[in-house]
């Protein structure tokens, strides 16, 4: 009757029910045939009973809080009175009437006929002239209040437990989302590592192996035989240089995979969502093709720049700037939020990430010869700006020639 997955206990309890109320239907039947009392009559009602309630047990359509259920119980409860009026044994079928009704009856519903199925087996009891005493009112009554609180008690329980249940289960797969993410961040950190350790070492090496070499070059005389030697050696590391810097680029960030750092950036500012936030990206000075570590910067402290603002700034506007100067890049990161106290010690949103918020960009700029500044008071908004070195044609920044 009910396609709720239950455990096998339930599957048990519902036999045990199923059991009762078909041998307290016998019993009528057997004690109206020893008594002698309508005997045909109330074995003919007894066994019409027995097959409407296996009818209605077995019916996929009898389910709880349905019509059908409904139309079954009063048929049921029907038949009973009939029962009822010829054999005063028959009153006993209440009590595992009451569980079929606070089972498949809404609530509202159940109680009503719980009341009325204990009214009629008192009735029952009275019209057959039995003797009337306490327990004539409280055995009926009492029963229909232990099956409301075992009914009801069992029901509270049940939902407790599938609760639980979705619970455990949103923890689990929220788990298996956190170690994918976890990850993936890791692969991506990793890769950044690499195409900073590979810049920072192999290419600027390559880089000043080119420079030594040409400024050689042009020392020898142009017949002399180390000069061919020379050459080979300058545009060997040359070839290295640019295969290197192809490492570099393969392993920068997906967003910087297909396209430039302003597409990277425009597209971080469309997708950035929060309640009432709208965000704007603009583009100042003349676009130059960067280094893969400059734009990994730039875009990552981008990224936990409005990050933070979104967890944390409740602003309704912010801006993203990418300003191309003469000799260096800056990334101004704006928003109208909260504000903070940038000297009052770690931020909240350092907090809340275990201080890889604003240390982070911080060590990024650094290691890339570049300055991160922070302006916050409270309830003034914030701004974030990373300002970072232009590299000059060789591939080594201002400050590698100065």
């Amino acid at each position: 009757m009910d396609t709720r997955a239950h455990p096998p206990v339930t599957s048990a309890l519902r036999l045990c029910l199923h059991a009762l109320l078909v041998g307290l239907i016998a019993l009528a039947a057997v004690r109206a045939v020893a008594d002698n009392t309508h005997p045909r009559a109330v074995v003919v009602v007894s066994c019409v009973m027995a097959a409407l309630y296996a009818a209605g047990a077995l019916a996929p359509a009898v389910q709880p809080r349905t019509r059908a259920a409904a139309l079954w119980l009063a048929a049921l409860g029907a038949v009973w009175l009939a029962l009822l009026v010829l054999s005063p044994d028959s009153l006993w079928v209440a009590f595992p009437l009451y569980f079929l009704q606070l089972h498949l009856l809404p609530t509202r519903w159940a109680l009503p006929a719980v009341a009325a199925t204990a009214l009629a087996a008192i009735w029952g009891f009275v019209v057959h002239g039995q003797a009337v005493n306490p327990g004539t009112f409280i055995g009926p009554l009492l029963g229909a209040a232990v099956a409301v609180a075992t009914v009801l008690g069992y029901e509270a329980l049940f939902r407790e437990s599938e609760r639980r249940r979705e619970l455990i289960e949103e923890l689990m797969s929220t788990r298996a989302e956190l170690a994918e993410a976890e990850r993936t961040a890791g692969t991506l950190a990793e890769r950044e590592r690499l195409a900073r350790e590979i810049h920072d070492t192999l290419a600027q090496g390559l880089s000043s192996i080119q420079l030594l070499l040409r400024a050689a070059e042009r020392t020898l005389d142009d017949d002399a035989p180390a000069t061919a030697h020379v050459r080979r050696a300058r545009e060997a590391a040359q070839d290295n240089l640019a295969e290197a810097r192809r490492f570099v680029r393969a392993l920068s960030p997906p967003d910087l995979e297909n396209g430039s750092l302003a597409a990277a950036l425009e597209r971080l500012s469309s997708r950035t969502t929060g309640p009432g936030l709208t965000v704007q990206f603009a583009v100042s000075g003349t676009p130059v093709e960067l280094p893969t570590p400059y734009e990994v910067a730039l875009l990552r402290t981008a990224q936990s720049a409005l990050a933070n603002t979104v967890r944390h700034a409740g602003a309704r506007r912010a801006e993203i700037t990418l300003s191309f100067m003469d000799t260096s890049v800056s990334l101004d990161v704006v928003d109208d939020g909260r504000g903070f106290s940038p000297g009052a010690g770690p931020t909240v949103a350092d907090r809340d990430t275990g201080g890889f918020g604003l240390p982070a960009m911080r060590a990024r700029a650094r290691s890339l010869g570049g300055t991160l500044s922070v302006e916050s008071a409270p309830g003034q908004g914030a701004a974030v700006a990373l300002t970072l070195p232009l590299p000059i044609p060789d591939g080594r920044t201002g400050q590698d020639a100065a």
